[in-house]
């Protein structure tokens, strides 16, 4: 598997799924993002898409990086991936299974809990089910664990309880709350590799701000390509679900443009 440096979202794509899919793995994509919430993913559509362009050659499993999520059932609706009436720690095992078939694999490289229960605290629903996907990982169904929709909170309680933190926290990421500044950091400090989400369209003051607009000029890019530049260099690793298939090899251009710190902090103040 290659170097993982930016994630393809697939929420919100419906029938459109497999295409998509298939069509960001042609124009580079090697990391795909999905979840077991039928009501925002359809994650047996990404299978298609994956079986679809292991057939043309463009891929093989071993190329790529899939990540899924258990979703607790207030998240879903009424499209289940588990039994309502089993324990916490069997539905995750069933959520698991259901995601293992609809990506045609016999392992996933990261599982993330897809929010915690409570908005603002990590609790013992929370721990039985950080526990079910540790055991999920130590059966070597998934490589790494992960949490998204975190606060600082939230992480700072996971540490506090002594279990083993995740590999991954993966957040919607706004310019006007500092970037996401304090979990960021957090992760920094706990060697947590940091996924942003919604980076263009939760900020389109800064996107179409005319810093972004004068550094793009200066460097023959899109704005998308310099924000997306800007996220890896303050510790973002990116996730864009574009499905034009223009703007996805534009996204993943973005990998070979490196901004200079001086563009980097100002765009940083543009948070406010």
């Amino acid at each position: 598997m290659t170097e993982l440096s930016f994630l393809y979202g697939t929420a919100w794509k419906e029938d459109r799924t497999p295409t998509l899919v298939e069509q960001a793995l042609h124009a580079g994509f090697r990391a795909i993002d999905t979840a077991n919430q039928r009501r925002h993913y359809f994650e047996e559509g990404v299978g298609q898409g994956l079986a679809a362009a292991y057939r043309a050659g463009i891929v093989t499993r071993n190329d790529l990086f899939l990540q899924t999520k258990f979703t607790y059932q207030r998240g879903q609706d009424h499209r289940l991936p588990y039994d309502p009436d089993a324990t916490l720690s069997e539905q995750v095992a069933q959520s698991m299974a259901s995601s293992l078939a609809h990506l045609g694999t016999d392992r996933v490289d990261s599982y993330v809990l897809h929010g915690p229960a409570s908005n603002y605290d990590w609790i013992d629903t929370d721990a039985e089910v950080w526990e079910a996907m540790r055991r999920e990982r130590d059966a070597g169904r998934t490589r790494l664990l992960g949490v998204s929709n975190v606060s600082l909170g939230h992480l700072e309680q996971l540490a506090a309880s002594g279990a083993e933190l995740p590999a991954y926290v993966q957040n919607r990421c706004y310019a006007r709350l500092g970037w996401d500044r304090d979990v960021r950091e957090f992760c920094r400090e706990n060697k947590i590799i940091y996924q942003g989400f919604s980076l263009l369209t939760a900020n389109q003051e800064v996107v179409h701000h005319p810093l972004i607009a004068r550094l793009a000029a200066s460097a023959g890019a899109t704005p998308a390509k310099i924000v997306f530049s800007f996220a890896r260099a303050i510790g973002i690793l990116p996730l864009t679900g574009t499905s034009d298939a223009g703007h996805m090899k534009h996204d993943l251009a973005s990998r070979d443009l490196a901004l200079p710190s001086d563009a980097v902090k100002l765009i940083e103040s543009l948070s406010g």
